[in-house]
């Protein structure tokens, strides 16, 4: 099949989708993506990419063509110009666009309004559009200071329903995103299909470290941003700075990574490393006895799943957390680890002292994490079920 793929964000960016269009590739399948200029998640266009540059491109035998987008830089203006020079760019491309293609497939992340450009093209061409949902919107509003039940929240969730009832096929990323769907979108349960992530494939095998022969050593890898609140971490790192043998690994880039380095100022126990090449990974997560995650006290952040977690799982190490929702119900079922509220600094202090001084229970929690991994979360799959997908939507 000919796989027209819509997503605003691709290869540099930190996301999955490429991994997943190389998949389909190596199946026998045709993919072109489009997609917008490259600037997650510091708001900054990659070098090489400026002004245009390299507009088209091959990766991995994956056609990909970037449409001219704002970059996203800091604050709700920019934020807003990022989101709609894309949807205006992609649909102006995808109107002029005479390839044809038997399936769309839009990964939507934030905004939803990512996906007008495929669902166009589908309805345009009498073809079938499945959508995947790791962002659900227009909660995600609410995490940007939009207030639920304004004017601009009632707008937003008349076009986010639009857009979702739209789409042929609806998958989503989260159990806890199937309720919204339902319940506040009003979609038929029949239209929409749980469909986990799954971690890239870096952690059959960890490498070798050295690592200090005393210490409990504690990993955040990921986005530093608004949501994840690693904040909590740097106050729960305050709170433990006369523990001596615990130390904090902060991996990841971000519009709250200078505010959090603000924040550390004066801790020897916590060290911000910057944003990461995803093979370069496997060392960090080889030197961590245990991995973290904190993500805001919101209930639209409580429903995600972020795809982190999975990466964490097979990774093979406990994991700690600070969220609520459907990460924390996950921990405790997969029994890898220790949670505490969203936010609560003082709680993840004292999980972090716990997992700390209980090594056989660590070890127990990382072989607990990989067998959860690999009982729900393996590409393979992820891939098989998102190809018959794809496949049951090629026919007419």
């Amino acid at each position: 099949m000919n796989v027209l793929v819509v997503c605003q964000y691709y290869y540099p960016e930190p996301f999955r989708l490429p991994d997943i269009c190389q998949a389909l590739m190596e199946e026998g399948h045709s993919v072109t993506v489009v997609t917008g200029t490259p600037n997650y998640p510091e708001g900054v266009v990659y070098p090489g990419y400026e002004k245009g540059a390299r507009a088209d491109e091959v990766l991995s035998g994956v056609r990909v063509h970037r449409c001219p987008t704002v970059p996203r830089k800091k604050g709700a203006f920019y934020r807003f110009l990022n989101y709609y020079s894309y949807v205006v760019s992609s649909w102006w491309y995808l109107r002029r666009c005479r390839e044809e293609f038997d399936v769309v497939f839009v990964n939507q992340l934030s905004p939803v309004m990512m996906a007008q450009a495929g669902l166009s093209w589908a309805k345009r061409h009498g073809k079938k559009c499945v959508l995947y949902c790791l962002d659900l919107w227009p909660e995600s509003l609410l995490l940007g200071g939009i207030r639920k039940g304004s004017a601009l929240y009632r707008v937003f969730l008349g076009i986010s329903r639009r857009i979702y009832r739209r789409a042929d096929q609806v998958m989503v990323s989260s159990q806890g995103f199937l309720p919204y769907f339902e319940d506040t979108l009003g979609m038929d349960s029949g239209k929409i299909r749980y469909l986990p992530q799954y971690a890239e494939e870096l952690f059959g095998e960890l490498p070798a470290v050295e690592k200090k022969a005393d210490g409990v050593d504690f990993l955040f890898a990921g986005n530093v941003g608004n949501l994840q609140s690693v904040e909590t971490i740097v106050e729960a790192a305050r709170l433990l700075r006369e523990d001596q043998e615990i130390r904090i690994h902060i991996v990841g880039g971000g519009i709250s990574l200078e505010k959090c380095k603000e924040l550390a100022k004066g801790l020897e126990n916590i060290t911000f490393y910057g944003r990461k090449k995803l093979e370069e990974m496997p060392q960090f997560y080889a030197m961590a006895d245990a991995l973290l995650i904190s993500l805001i006290d919101d209930p639209g952040m409580s429903a995600n799943l972020p795809g982190k977690v999975q990466s964490y799982l097979a990774a093979g190490k406990p994991v700690i957390a600070s969220l609520n929702g459907e990460t924390a119900r996950l921990i405790r079922e997969a029994d890898c680890g220790l949670c505490s509220p969203a936010e609560d600094a003082q709680a993840l202090a004292k999980i972090l002292r716990e997992a700390a001084s209980r090594e056989d229970q660590r070890l127990r929690w990382g072989r607990n994490a990989r067998n959860y991994y690999e009982n729900h979360f393996r590409k393979e799959s992820f891939i098989e079920t998102l190809t018959q997908i794809l496949l049951e939507n090629c026919k007419e």
